[in-house]
């Protein structure tokens, strides 16, 4: 909705969430100062919802409105908006947080309502290294039940760079999950692993019958699309089903990408980026059998969260892709025109706190994670 009433409800909320977080929140309403932002379609402001977190990672709405976040160290926690985040949820076993892994995304089943199925993307030792896997376990009484491991990504590796992670599921239930390439480049261009690829696969962690390298002697048949680099931002549009991911690039050559069954999006053979000592990755940027781009960083921004905003509160940014920054501190919003991005901007410049996640929250606002300065919870509300 977008009538008066509705909004004067937003405002409300936002009142009384300021008011709740001040007592119980530890601080984030302390050194929260009303901010009105004006971008170039639309006036904003920038609401606190709840924290703090301890490096904050994912989240994921519930139907009654709470939000599910991760954090990194192993803990879910449920926040109810204007509250203090809950303790860690029972349930959920010891889960190792190594380098750039540990407990990372979250995702609701499709059927949440009827089977109370959470899925979660985390580290796995595999005892030759540590690798991404998912989990699902059953949502009740605010605690985990019948937690089980239903993938393990054949990408083990004793890095602890670039585990992903993302998880998305299509409106067919399809999941689909971004492991990044480990820290060994080759293996994004190699079926044999799934370290550097995107994954499409059944709500039990097998492979699809109709995933495009299910007959390919020495692919891996979870394997969606390869190339990649670290994915850390995938979202599909709501009207037209498209999926677009977002990964880091070395120094520079940050990257985001139309995906599409099958595709090759290059890395490392083709890239825009660097090595970060400044010397060359590869000569070339274009490859015939290798995608582009739709844009590209240089420098880079460091992007994670990704949402495509089909929401009625923002009518001038429908469309547009929101894209977290990290190193750059930043939201970014993106105008397409089909497969190609067409316009920048950037949000919130001075807020100066890295976005870790972006979604689209149920009642059509724009909600961001935070993983530092007391991680929390905002949103972009109406201004």
């Amino acid at each position: 909705m977008t009538d008066d009433c509705h909004r004067g409800g937003t405002i409300l909320a936002w009142a009384v969430a300021v008011l709740l977080l001040c007592v119980n929140s530890g601080g984030i309403a302390d050194s929260y100062e009303p901010r009105e932002y004006h971008s170039e379609k639309h006036s904003f402001r920038l609401v606190p919802v709840g924290g703090p977190f301890d490096q904050a990672w994912g989240m994921a709405f519930l139907p009654d409105g709470r939000i599910l976040v991760t954090e990194l160290d192993g803990n879910l926690r449920i926040l109810h908006p204007g509250e203090k985040p809950s303790d860690p949820l029972p349930g959920l076993p010891w889960i190792e947080s190594f380098g750039q892994g540990g407990l990372m995304d979250v995702a609701i089943d499709p059927d949440f309502t009827t089977n109370r199925r959470i899925y979660l993307s985390h580290t796995w030792d595999t005892g030759g290294g540590k690798t991404t896997a998912v989990s699902t376990a059953r949502l009740e009484d605010d605690r985990l039940h019948g937690f089980r491991v239903v993938f393990v990504g054949r990408a083990g590796s004793r890095s602890g760079r670039h585990f992903g992670s993302r998880l998305r599921f299509d409106a067919d239930g399809k999941l689909f999950v971004t492991i990044g390439d480990r820290g060994h480049r080759p293996n994004a261009q190699d079926l044999g692993t799934h370290a550097g690829a995107i994954l499409r696969l059944n709500p039990d962690g097998t492979a699809p019958a109709d995933n495009p390298f299910v007959d390919r002697g020495g692919a891996l048949p979870e394997i969606w699309s390869y190339g990649h680099r670290n994915p850390q931002g995938l979202a599909f549009d709501p009207k037209t089903g498209r999926l677009w991911s977002q990964e880091h690039g070395p120094r520079g050559g940050d990257e985001v990408n139309l995906v599409e069954r099958g595709r090759n999006y290059g890395w490392p053979t083709i890239t825009y980026g660097r090595n970060y000592s400044g010397t060359s990755i590869t000569d070339e940027t274009a490859r015939a059998g290798m995608e582009q781009p739709a844009t590209y960083w240089v420098p880079s921004i460091a992007p994670s969260g990704l949402t495509v905003y089909r929401g009625d509160m923002f009518p001038r940014w429908n469309g547009n892709l929101f894209v977290g920054a990290l190193r750059a501190r930043l939201l970014v919003r993106l105008e397409l025109d089909g497969e190609q991005v067409i316009h920048e901007e950037r949000l919130l410049t001075d807020f100066g706190n890295r976005i870790r996640d972006v979604r689209t929250g149920p009642d059509g606002l724009i909600y961001l994670l935070l993983d530092e300065n007391g991680a929390a919870v905002w949103r972009l509300e109406p201004g």
